[in-house]
């Protein structure tokens, strides 16, 4: 993740219109980003253009949303590091929502290397 040069508020919005369109929902639009996010339309449709300017979404038939290739790659690097969070915070006694909510905040400031040792740390206590 050190290596991209996203903002934190454009992961979330990579990795919530992966969420969305994981859930069942096969078209996402922007107007579906908005509600999730809380977000009003015209402050979502400028995050969209800049999102698009830089490659990382783009819009097909209907307006409907879709990944990049690296879109997807950070998507899914930052809701891989959100569940895993949220997991570990859990089994710490956190509850389920302070853990999702916690886990949202952290996952965008680890390093690649503490993100990795905490993963493999996680992973080798869960098996």
């Amino acid at each position: 993740m050190e290596n991209t040069k996203t903002h934190e508020s454009s992961e979330d919005y990579l990795e919530r219109i992966l969420m969305l369109s994981e859930n069942g929902t096969k078209t996402v639009k922007a107007i579906d980003l908005a509600k999730s996010m809380g977000f009003s339309k015209p402050s979502i449709s400028i995050a969209l253009k800049k999102l698009e300017q830089e490659g990382y979404v783009y819009l097909g038939e209907r307006q409907s949303l879709h990944l990049s290739e690296e879109g997807l790659k950070i998507a899914s690097a930052i809701y891989e590091r959100h569940e895993t969070l949220a997991k570990m915070l859990m089994a710490l006694g956190v509850s389920e929502e302070t853990a999702y909510k916690d886990a949202c905040h952290i996952e965008h400031d680890l390093s690649d290397e503490t993100w990795a040792a905490i993963k493999n740390h996680f992973q080798r206590i869960i098996k």
